[in-house]
C-alpha cells in the first residue's frame, strides 16, 4: 500500500494548483511528421500509459531517456507529477528540455509498489498534465491499473522502465501500455569548429496498439520540448520527393 502521509500531501498540492479551462486533446503530437504519421493517433494518446526504457543501463542512455520524457511532459498542458525512487533528477537539465521546475511536483517512493500507487493516485485526480514514474518492475496487472486510471482523462502517463541487475530487457515483460519506446544516445551533430554539437538520439517505437513500430534518429529536445529530424535527413527526404515528382 502507498504511504498515506505521502498521498495526503500529494492531494493537498494538487488541490492548491489545480486549474480549469484546458482544452482536451485526444493526442499529444511530437511535431515531427515521421513520428506522428507512424503513430495510430497522430501523436501520443493523452489518456493512456506509455512506457520508455533506455537501450542500455549506461548513464548516457539513462539521461537521454529522462530528457525524452521531460520533453513530452513539457508539451503537456499543466503541472507534472514526477515520482522517483532516487534523488537523481537535475532540474536545470529538465529545464533545457522545456520542463520548468515550477511545473514539477516531485514525490519520492519507498519501492516500486509505492511508486505505482502514487502514479495511480495522480492519474485518478485528473488535475495534472502528466504523471511520470521510474520503476524497475511493473507487472501486467500494475500497468493495467495505470492504463485504467488514465482512461477518460487528460493526463498522460509515462513510465520509465529502468534496467535491473539481471540484464533483462525492461520492455520484455507484457504490459498494458499503449506505446513502448527505447531510447539510446547517438553521435551528435558535427560542428565546423572543435566542440560538441546538438545531442542526437536513436528512438525506437518498439510497439504500439493499432499501429506499426518505427525507428528514427532525432535531434534531442530543445527548450520547447520538441525533437527534430537532423537537417541532412530532412533535406534528403525533400530531395527524394522532388525526384519522385519529376519522374
Amino acid at each position: 500500500m502507498s504511504n498515506p502521509a505521502v498521498l495526503a500531501e500529494l492531494r493537498a498540492q494538487l488541490s492548491a494548483i489545480e486549474g480549469g479551462g484546458f482544452r482536451r486533446r485526444p493526442a499529444l503530437p511530437f511535431g515531427v511528421d515521421a513520428l506522428d504519421d507512424t503513430l495510430a493517433t497522430a501523436g501520443l494518446r493523452l489518456d493512456a500509459l506509455h512506457e520508455v526504457a533506455g537501450a542500455s543501463p549506461s548513464m548516457g542512455d539513462d539521461a537521454a531517456t529522462t530528457l525524452f520524457l521531460a520533453g513530452i511532459a513539457a508539451r503537456a498542458w499543466g503541472p507534472v507529477l514526477w515520482v522517483v525512487r532516487r534523488r537523481d533528477l537535475f532540474a536545470p537539465g529538465l529545464a533545457q528540455a522545456g520542463l520548468s521546475a515550477a511545473r514539477v511536483i516531485y514525490a519520492e517512493a519507498q519501492d516500486d509498489a509505492d511508486l505505482l500507487g502514487i502514479m495511480e493516485e495522480g492519474l485518478r485526480h485528473k488535475g495534472l498534465g502528466a504523471v511520470i514514474g521510474e520503476a524497475k518492475r511493473a507487472g501486467l496487472a500494475a500497468t493495467r491499473r495505470l492504463q485504467l486510471a488514465a482512461e477518460g482523462g487528460r493526463t498522460i502517463a509515462l513510465l520509465m522502465k529502468r534496467h535491473g541487475r539481471t540484464g533483462d530487457d525492461p520492455l520484455g515483460p507484457p504490459s498494458a501500455a499503449v506505446t513502448r519506446w527505447r531510447v539510446a544516445t547517438a553521435p551528435s551533430a558535427p560542428l565546423p569548429v572543435a566542440g560538441i554539437g546538438r545531442a542526437r538520439w536513436q528512438v525506437e517505437l518498439v510497439r504500439q496498439k493499432g499501429g506499426a513500430p518505427g525507428h528514427w534518429t532525432l535531434e534531442a529536445c530543445d527548450e520547447t520540448g520538441r525533437c527534430a529530424l537532423p537537417a541532412k535527413l530532412v533535406d534528403r527526404s525533400v530531395a527524394g520527393s522532388g525526384a519522385s515528382r519529376a519522374a
